[in-house]
C-alpha cells in the first residue's frame, strides 16, 4: 500500500465512524427501515463518502443482505445488524454493529460475544500470523459465550472497488496454515444461538455487475453504463436504480439479470431459525496493524 492508499484508507475508515455514529442515534423500534437507510447513506455522502454497498439492515435469522427496496414497509426490530461500506476512490471501510430493539438478555449477550470476538482477533492480527489463528480466537470467545460462530461467513482482504478481494479470514480454526499479508483486512464475527450456518434466503435486491452484454431494451444500456461508470465493480441495489431512473428500472434490471449482465445476492439466513450477532471492523496490516473504523 502506498501512502496515497493508505489515506484513503483512513479518510473512508474516519467517515465509517462518524456513520455509525449517526446510525446509532437515529435508529429506533418501530423505524422504518428504507428511511434509515436512505438517512446513513446521505450521511455517508454529506461526509464526502461514497457507499461501498447499500445499507444492510437485517433482523433476526437474516445474518446479513438485508437491503430495504424502494417501497419497503418493513420496521426495525429484534435483533438488528447494521452493515456499513465506505469508500473513497475505491478504497473501503466495512463496518457493522448490531443493536438490540426488544431490550431481551439474549439479544444483549450475543451482541457482546461479537464484539469481545472482534475485539480477540484485532489483538491476534498481525503481519504473518496463520489465519487460522483469527478464526481460532473469534470461536473461543463467542463459544465461551455459549453460543456458536457462523463458520460459512467470514471476513475477507478488501482491494480497490473490491469487497471480497484475496484471502479470507475463517470465523473458527480451520487449520488453514496460509499467513496474513500486508494490506486492509475487513474482520466480521457472527454469533448465533443455532446451528452456526447460514443458507440463501430470498433475493435482496443487491446486485453485482457480472460482465457487459448486448440488451436490446434501451433503458437496460442505459442502466448498464451509468452502473460501471458509478459503481464499477461494487454491489448496488434496486433502490438505487429505482431513484435515478424511476420504477421503469425494475423491469430493465430484470431484464439484464435474465441476460446475465448482472446477478442478485441472496440473503443470508442462519439455518436453524436462530437469532444471529454481527459486529465489523476494517484493519490496514503492515508492519503493525491500525483499525480505520475504530
Amino acid at each position: 500500500m502506498n501512502k496515497q492508499e493508505i489515506e484513503n484508507y483512513r479518510k473512508a475508515g474516519k467517515i465509517a465512524k462518524e456513520a455509525v455514529k449517526f446510525a446509532r442515534e437515529i435508529i429506533k423500534k418501530d423505524s422504518n427501515l428504507l428511511e434509515i437507510a436512505e438517512k446513513i447513506e446521505k450521511k455517508i455522502e454529506e461526509l464526502g463518502g461514497k457507499c461501498a454497498f447499500p445499507v444492510n439492515l437485517s433482523i433476526n435469522e437474516i445474518a446479513a443482505h438485508y437491503t430495504p427496496s424502494s417501497n419497503d414497509e418493513k420496521k426495525a426490530e429484534g435483533l438488528l445488524k447494521i452493515d456499513i461500506g465506505i469508500h473513497i476512490q475505491g478504497y473501503i471501510a466495512d463496518t457493522a454493529f448490531s443493536l438490540d430493539l426488544e431490550n431481551l438478555e439474549e439479544n444483549k449477550k450475543l451482541i457482546e460475544a461479537c464484539e469481545l470476538a472482534l475485539q480477540e482477533a484485532i489483538k491476534t492480527a498481525k503481519k504473518d500470523v496463520r489465519i487460522s489463528e483469527i478464526g481460532k480466537s473469534i470461536h473461543k470467545k463467542i463459544t465461551e459465550a455459549g453460543f456458536s460462530p457462523i463458520r460459512n461467513l467470514s471476513g475477507h482482504q478488501l482491494g480497490n472497488y473490491l469487497i471480497h478481494a484475496g484471502l479470507t479470514i475463517p470465523n473458527y480454526d480451520n487449520n488453514n496454515p496460509v499467513k496474513l499479508e500486508e494490506g486492509a483486512y475487513a474482520i466480521e464475527p457472527f454469533a448465533t444461538t443455532g446451528e452456526g450456518v447460514v443458507r440463501d434466503g430470498a433475493k435482496s435486491g443487491i446486485y453485482r455487475l457480472e460482465e457487459r452484454k448486448a440488451i436490446r431494451d434501451n433503458l437496460a444500456r442505459e442502466i448498464l453504463n451509468f452502473i460501471e461508470k458509478e459503481y464499477k465493480t461494487l454491489p448496488f441495489c434496486e433502490r438505487w436504480i429505482v431513484k435515478k431512473f424511476s420504477s421503469r428500472a425494475l423491469m430493465s434490471l430484470r431484464l439484464m439479470e435474465q441476460a446475465g449482465i448482472i446477478s442478485q445476492y441472496s440473503q443470508l439466513v442462519e439455518k436453524s431459525g436462530k437469532k444471529v450477532s454481527q459486529a465489523e471492523h476494517t484493519i490496514l496490516v503492515s508492519d503493525k496493524i491500525e483499525v480505520t473504523t475504530n
